[in-house]
């Protein structure tokens, strides 16, 4: 069976875990990371960890579960983001007692977001339970940064992606791979983002998602006869003008 993660012992007695792919709480294709066979290993040895993060995140309970468990973990928790913690994954990050980035790496937050379906009491619902994950969400990035829940809540609204310095500066990391120490607080103002820009993120973000989704139905070098992934313009439609969402529809449709 395909595993996400491959255990390293070092010199120190202590493990190394690299953390790469999607979340979910079932594995579909394989290399999810799954709560369920994590636990297994991580439980399966004692002493310290060290956590290596790249992932663009996934199902935010199987995150949060991987969270729980790496609080809970009687070892110290060392997280490293490689390249990228984004969305769910950002939450995972947040677990360790000491957390440290790439000087390439991105952390991206953003508010949690579903596909639902049905009468307006049902989307209510669908809205209501949106806005405690979100909180739930938060409790993690407070706990980890010390901002205020109304900060860290602004920063979820707009999809803020950190680069290393800025996630030490806001304290959701703590320092910067071989770098050794904290970025000096910096004397200029923050620059808010204009009217637009968090859309244009958001857009962005969904996109790679939506298209990482697909690259992943369309393997054409491996199955010539299976249709290709059309790749999604800057307004989230293909050449055809299609929407992601006809466009899974009709590849599950062809897998079945």
């Amino acid at each position: 069976m395909k595993k996400f993660w491959n255990w390293v012992h070092d010199d120190s007695g202590g493990r190394t875990l690299r953390l790469e792919g999607p979340i979910d709480s079932e594995s579909f294709w394989g290399d999810e990371i799954t709560p369920q066979d994590f636990r297994s290993e991580l439980e399966a040895e004692e002493g310290d960890v060290t956590v290596w993060v790249n992932s663009p995140g996934g199902n935010v309970f199987a995150a949060a579960e991987i969270y729980t468990m790496l609080k809970d973990y009687a070892g110290k928790v060392t997280v490293k983001v490689a390249s990228l913690a984004a969305s769910a994954a950002s939450v995972v990050a947040m677990a360790g007692d000491t957390v440290l980035m790439s000087p390439t790496a991105l952390l991206m937050l953003h508010d949690p977001s579903t596909v639902a379906m049905g009468n307006a009491r049902d989307m209510a619902k669908a809205i209501a339970t949106l806005n405690e994950v979100k909180e739930s969400i938060i409790n993690a990035y407070v706990a980890k940064s010390g901002l205020s829940r109304n900060r860290v809540s602004r920063l979820m609204s707009e999809e803020t992606w950190l680069n290393a310095k800025k996630a030490v500066e806001l304290g959701f990391a703590d320092e910067m791979l071989y770098d050794g120490k904290k970025p000096e607080e910096s004397a200029e103002p923050e620059v808010e983002p204009e009217d637009g820009q968090g859309v244009e993120a958001l857009a962005y973000s969904v996109r790679m998602m939506d298209q990482a989704i697909l690259d992943r139905l369309g393997v054409t070098d491996k199955a010539p006869e299976r249709p290709a992934a059309p790749m999604i313009g800057m307004d989230g439609r293909t050449a055809e003008g299609a929407v992601p969402f006809e466009i899974l529809k009709n590849q599950l449709d062809f897998l079945r």
